[in-house]
């Protein structure tokens, strides 16, 4: 016969120290005890090599095991069920409707509420119908009469256009030609359009203008004729102007540039010009003051045997012209000796290096492209038939570049009346 232990065992019941009777409260609590136990001996170790963030994905918090299937728990981003309330169903009933947009009175059904019956059908809200204007036999024999056009033929038009919501290429198909003359849409549509215009213009108050829309036919025509000509254009042609386009950027391209480089170069002349007046001012005030200071001027230094230029002997890199300062110990009257000989020379005292190098730089890009004009021109000329050749060569290089100027304008003149020369004298 089974003890207490026995059944303790069956039911994975822990057994105290004395194995007496089962209670109701070991029962019970059975399933604690039991849950308690798993997460005690359940431990899992992160595998070598899995990052941290990869092993966090497979277990919970609560160091459950990974699911076998996926399953969802959570309430977020789901539909939402349906509450069914306490109240009544809507009555729901099958109805006949007629759609105002027909005009053959056909009656169809569907399903709809029964509180909306007898209620209009709700989509003919969307029945848009252009408005037409009519016109009368007086107005049409006052205003509206066009020796091109009959009457008939324009009361065809103006139903047609009723019918077809203006739609003017429908129009043009279903108008009869062979009762009428044969139109164009573009004729249709001035037709109409002079005559909604013509009526507007009757029909308006007195001392108000009216906006009138007015259709330019012969503008329509011009560019469906334009579209047909590049539609039906070959692919030499298409090539040839694909080729010219990107020639004509090339040339717009190079004329900016050459415009820029002159301005560059008119920049520097006035600043060098600015400058050099400055300094002929500043040369001229000094001198103006020049005696005053020497009544003025106390007893130079005696002067030495030589001038001794200071010697740097600090390390590191120095500029040639630091050099050049003259020491201290030089009297006034040598400086000014110095100084003197230097303008006779014609050296200046305190040159602007950064202006001189861009003028000598804008020198270099003029050297550089009137070089490679030369051998152009030269190129040209062989392939050319003498003085003609020369004159489209100036004239291209003259739209290439800057605008005519003085010597240019003397160049052609000299070009021109050589090759007329040269035409007389050959035989």
């Amino acid at each position: 016969m089974g003890t207490g232990a026995d059944v303790r065992d069956i039911l994975e019941l822990t057994g105290g120290e004395n194995d007496g009777p089962i209670s109701k409260k070991d029962l019970i609590n059975s399933d604690k005890k039991k849950r308690k136990k798993s997460s005690e001996t359940l431990t899992f170790k992160r595998p070598e090599g899995m990052h941290r963030e990869v092993y966090a994905l497979l277990y919970s918090d609560k160091k459950d095991a990974p699911p076998l299937l996926p399953s969802d728990t959570t309430q977020g981003y789901r539909t939402v069920k349906a509450k069914l309330g306490c109240k009544k169903v809507r009555p729901w009933k099958w109805m006949p409707f007629s759609n105002p947009a027909r005009r053959d009175g056909a009656i169809f059904h569907h399903w709809r509420r029964a509180a909306e019956e007898g209620k209009d059908y709700p989509f003919a809200r969307f029945n848009k119908t252009v408005q037409v204007p009519v016109y009368s036999e007086q107005e049409y024999q006052l205003h509206l009469h066009d020796d091109g056009w009959t009457k008939a033929e324009t009361d065809h038009l103006f139903d047609l256009c009723k019918r077809f919501d203006l739609r003017f290429i429908v129009v043009h198909d279903r108008f009869d030609h062979q009762q009428y003359r044969k139109r164009s849409v573009e004729d249709l549509k001035e037709r109409y359009y002079s005559i909604c215009g013509k009526l507007t213009k009757v029909r308006a108050a007195s001392g108000t203008e009216p906006k009138i829309y007015i259709f330019d036919a012969g503008h329509e025509r011009r560019r469906k004729e334009q579209l047909e000509k590049l539609f039906n254009r070959t692919p030499e042609q298409v090539a040839e102007e694909e080729y010219l386009i990107q020639e004509l950027r090339k040339i717009e391209s190079r004329k900016k540039e050459r415009e820029k480089n002159t301005q560059d170069l008119q920049k520097l002349i006035k600043a060098a010009d600015t400058t050099t007046e400055l300094r002929r001012a500043e040369k001229r005030v000094s001198k103006k003051k020049l005696p005053q200071k020497r009544e003025t001027e106390k007893p130079a230094v005696p002067e030495t045997a030589g001038i001794k230029f200071p010697d740097f002997k600090s390390a590191g890199v120095t500029l040639r012209s630091q050099r050049m300062k003259l020491p201290s110990s030089v009297g006034q009257k040598k400086i000014k000796a110095i100084e003197q000989m230097l303008v006779d020379l014609g050296v200046d005292l305190n040159p602007d290096l950064v202006l001189l190098y861009e003028l000598k730089q804008a020198h270099s890009n003029c050297e550089y492209e009137q070089q490679m004009l030369r051998h152009r021109y030269e190129a040209l000329l062989k392939a050319g038939n003498g003085g003609g050749a020369a004159i489209a060569v100036e004239q291209i290089i003259d739209v290439v570049g800057a605008p005519l100027t003085p010597n240019s304008r003397k160049r052609r003149e000299s070009a021109s009346s050589s090759s007329s020369v040269k035409k007389m004298k050959k035989p």
